[in-house]
């Protein structure tokens, strides 16, 4: 990376990553997000972890879209080891969330953490997104498909 000197514009190698000026010795944070998933009873459990921001969430955009390509529709999201989240991420969950309804299938959250639950809850996103403390009581819990359809 070049050094900037007073009055000098600095050039598209100076750039980092969210578009500020790197200066030497300093790197973009690692990209930390984690997703994992497996079958339990006849659904698809999605285990993420880290953060998820305008870095990371491309990430979990294309391992869900993976799994709803190979047909998986009945899947439910843990994100009780996601430690920040930001409205790129609640975006993703809302474009899943559409493509599993139009394919007939339910989504459910798992969040036990207050400071990611009041993401959902200051975007009213509580009222659209089936959300439990537990895995085990999402997979209990019958799952609610309601169609999202234009005009419903």
């Amino acid at each position: 990376m070049a050094e900037l000197k007073v009055g000098s514009l600095p050039s598209a190698n100076d750039l980092t990553r969210d578009g500020g000026i790197g200066l030497k010795g300093w790197q973009d944070p690692p990209m930390d997000v984690s997703v994992h998933s497996f079958e339990e009873g006849g659904r698809t459990v999605v285990q993420v972890g880290g953060e998820i921001d305008v870095y990371t969430a491309p990430v979990l955009r294309e391992r869900l879209a993976a799994l709803h390509e190979q047909g998986r529709h009945e899947l439910v999201i843990d994100l009780r080891a996601v430690r920040f989240m930001d409205s790129t991420g609640l975006g993703v969950l809302v474009g899943v969330l559409k493509r599993i309804r139009l394919a007939g299938g339910s989504l459910a959250l798992v969040i036990d953490s207050e400071r990611v639950l009041k993401v959902f809850r200051i975007t009213a996103l509580t009222q659209i997104f089936e959300i439990f403390e537990t895995v085990a009581a999402a997979l209990d819990a019958t799952p609610t498909r309601t169609p999202d359809t234009p005009g419903s």
